[in-house]
């Protein structure tokens, strides 16, 4: 065999070997990774106190209280009523009730008795529940227990911590089935209807799958060794942000694919030139958005911390299937991919003349941003600024727990009936850690509190396992259930230390018992001096977590800004137009907030958000936004090199229009899909960037972008050299069709009349 024959043959059969190769990598990765979905539960927690910072009180608390309480528990109240007073033998029922309770395994500790309301028409019982357990299991079995065994004529529920944290434990449930499903058919129907081919479709959702599973299967052993944290809201935005993301690079490939199929490139010559167009945009929009998502890890918040990381690792894998995966896919099904419409001509330029009509619907909105440059950017400015106004509607705040649960919830409504019958904060008291010597102060304090019922203490003593406390000449007196005369039970001591356990007068998610622990904590300062007293339990947490949040967003924001527009000024080589860029991504991410903030409140109607919605929201619309940017004006200074900037602007508009559509249909459609979990902080962030994506994708990329950029002209990319060639200039040598035969390359070469002399030449070497 000739020499020239053999070499042929060896490069067909390496371009078969290695994208064979890179696609059983892939498939090898994606299979290890797909049943670690079932197993994400392992490795998850939704324990919101494990998120808070460890110089918190709450946390301090938190951490303390097995050392007291002789187990790592986390409390539900049964509640039980009736339409009348509770009978004697309604009573006794209960009791033995309370006893099968006990017995369920996964409860730890002393279940008590059951405790009458003053009304008489209601019961508690007070179960200590094992955190390290199926929280959701056991509070099933507690409510199947009372199913099976109340007597006739009551109702119970369970609810306390334990019972809402079920409650958001099987709002998540939807995440390994319904959300991957919704957000993967979403994105296969806009597909479907983009390219109107069968196969395109399955190997774009292909390179999506393959790169979560990887992702999912890095995540999990960080998880598993405890260098993430990992619940099932930064899951379900895991899932969301890489299929949405791994699309969305896809989409730019599979564009650059198209033009050069179209330009009648082999096979080879069509991925290698696809990839060669796409790697520099794809690597510079995923780097952006890694950048802003580890701006998170300055929050204080263990749980924004741990999405920075995880979400990035997502990001990685979404790049590398773009980029690798996807290339060896086409490299091996090659033009077939775009069956039965596969194109054969490339796409029709932009006419030099757009005084006469055009064409197409982005060659109309180029002559319309040409001829309206300024009346454009203005409008659509003021637009969206008048958007911005709703913001100050904006309630992100903090929103109680029984909240926090969209639609049914028995924990919200066993809240309710315990509400009516004891005291607001029974089950979810507040705990203030002291020294044993500054008891009596302590004690003090609480007891004028108007927001605190009563006071008890932690007691190995008791048979509930905490005595009362009150303050008679100056000295504390404990007494606890049992027969009179019996011995007065001892506080339980560690290290010099008791803990005190006050019933909340108002439910313990509300704003009246949040001011009473604010009070708490300054007047226990004030009485025994700063951080003599640690002050935990449910509303504390609370409190910490939202002060938290908000401080984290205070600071996070303007990072991330700072970031994206360094990384944007060294991909453009300009200053002029990242600044514009992040200003209209700003605009954009307020009047989003504006119209969300107006829609929960008047549509949804909402009882308000997380400060951590606004923090979210930022981050994925600024960064992902941020990728359109990229997307459309790294187009545009490609073609600026050749055309000048006024005309690259028109080409790049028209060039990008399609895709960076798609892309942002795409990407809300996968947000909206965090929706279908009953979960009130997903809900809202998947109408805010779905809404958000949607805005930027057709105002702000399609409109103001583009006339704005106009409008300036080369000056957009001051003080760069493009810049410095002077008013539409361009070193572009005519354009070239030598013979050659050289086959494709010469082929693309003359297909382009964008192509100058260099680039020829250089299409040819490569």
């Amino acid at each position: 065999m000739p020499k020239d024959d053999r070499t042929r043959t060896t490069t067909r059969w390496v371009r078969i070997f290695i994208p064979a190769l890179l696609v059983l990598l892939w498939v090898i990765g994606g299979s290890i990774g797909g049943p670690y979905f079932g197993k994400v539960s392992e490795v998850s927690t939704n324990d919101q106190s494990s998120f808070l910072p460890q110089s918190a009180d709450a946390t301090q608390v938190n951490e303390m209280l097995p050392e007291f309480t002789g187990g790592d528990t986390i409390p539900a109240v049964v509640v039980i009523a009736g339409d009348d007073a509770l009978t004697e033998e309604q009573i006794t029922a209960l009791t033995a009730i309370s006893a099968d309770i006990a017995e369920i395994d996964g409860v730890s500790g002393d279940v008590s008795p059951p405790v009458i309301s003053d009304d008489g028409e209601a019961a508690q019982i007070f179960v200590p529940v094992a955190t390290d357990g199926e929280i959701r299991e056991i509070v099933e079995e507690i409510a199947a227990t009372l199913t099976a065994e109340l007597p006739e004529g009551l109702e119970g529920w369970v609810t306390g911590p334990a019972g809402f944290t079920a409650d958001l434990v099987s709002g998540f449930l939807g995440i390994d089935g319904l959300l991957l499903i919704t957000a993967l058919l979403a994105v296969f129907v806009i597909l479907i209807i983009v390219y109107r081919s069968p196969l395109l479709p399955v190997l774009v959702l292909m390179t999506s799958l393959f790169a979560l599973c990887v992702a999912l299967l890095t995540v999990w052993w960080l998880a598993k060794a405890g260098i993430v944290v990992l619940n099932g809201q930064v899951q379900g935005i895991l899932f969301i942000l890489v299929i949405g993301a791994a699309t969305d690079y896809a989409l730019l490939y599979v564009a650059r694919f198209k033009e050069a199929v179209a330009d009648g490139a082999t096979k080879w010559n069509s991925v290698t030139r696809a990839w060669r167009g796409a790697f520099e945009p794809i690597l510079a929009s995923g780097g952006t958005v890694i950048a802003g998502l580890l701006c998170l890890l300055l929050s204080d918040l263990a749980t924004n911390r741990a999405l920075g990381p995880i979400a990035s690792i997502g990001i990685v894998f979404a790049m590398l299937s773009a980029l690798t995966f996807l290339p060896a896919l086409l490299a091996l099904v090659g033009k077939a991919a775009f069956w039965p419409f596969v194109p054969k001509h490339p796409a029709t330029p932009l006419p030099d003349d757009l005084t006469q009509p055009v064409t197409g619907f982005w060659a109309k909105q180029a002559r319309l941003v040409a001829r309206h440059p300024r009346r454009v950017w203005i409008i659509t400015t003021l637009v969206l600024v008048a958007a911005c106004v709703g913001v100050f509607q904006l309630k992100a705040d903090g929103v109680p727990a029984s909240d926090l649960v969209l639609g049914a919830s028995e924990a919200r409504d066993g809240q309710a009936v315990l509400a009516e019958h004891f005291p607001g904060g029974s089950g979810s008291p507040v705990y203030v850690i002291v020294a044993d010597d500054q008891l009596v102060d302590a004690v003090g304090v609480l007891e004028e509190s108007d927001g605190v019922e009563s006071v008890a203490v932690i007691s190995d003593d008791s048979p509930t396992g905490q005595a009362s406390v009150a303050i008679e000449d100056g000295e504390p007196v404990f007494t606890a259930p049992g027969p009179p005369g019996g011995e007065a039970p001892e506080p339980t001591i560690v290290d010099g230390d008791v803990l005190l356990v006050g019933t909340l007068t108002d439910t313990a998610d509300s704003v009246a018992a949040e001011d009473t622990v604010r009070d708490l904590r300054a007047s226990l300062d004030e009485e025994l001096g700063s951080g003599a007293a640690l002050v935990g339990g449910v509303t504390a947490t609370d409190i910490d977590t939202n002060d938290t949040s908000i401080r984290d967003r205070t600071l996070i924001i303007p990072v991330i800004l700072l970031v994206i527009l360094g990384i944007l000024m060294l991909l453009l080589r300009s200053i002029v137009a990242p600044i514009l860029l992040i200003v209209s991504t700003v605009i954009s991410f307020g009047a989003a907030l504006g119209v969300s903030a107006l829609v929960f409140n008047h549509v949804f109607h909402f009882p308000g958000a997380d400060p951590a919605v606004p923090l979210y929201g930022f981050v994925f619309l600024v960064a992902l936004g941020v990728d359109y940017n990229i997307f459309l004006m790294s187009r545009v200074r490609e073609e600026a090199l050749v055309h000048g900037t006024r005309r690259g602007i028109l080409r790049g508009l028209v060039s990008t229009g399609g895709v960076i559509t798609s892309a942002g249909l795409v990407l809300a459609a996968t947000f909206a899909a965090l929706g279908v979990i009953p979960i009130l902080f997903l809900a809202q962030i998947a109408f805010i960037v779905a809404f958000g994506v949607l805005l930027d994708t057709f105002i702000v990329r399609s409109l103001l972008v583009p006339a704005l950029a106009y409008d300036i002209g080369p000056a957009i990319w001051w003080p760069s050299k493009l810049w410095r060639r002077g008013p539409e200039r361009t070193d572009a040598a005519p354009a070239v069709a030598e013979p050659s035969t050289e086959g494709d390359a010469a082929t693309d070469a003359a297909a382009d009349p964008a192509m100058t002399r260099a680039d020829y030449r250089r299409t040819l070497e490569e």
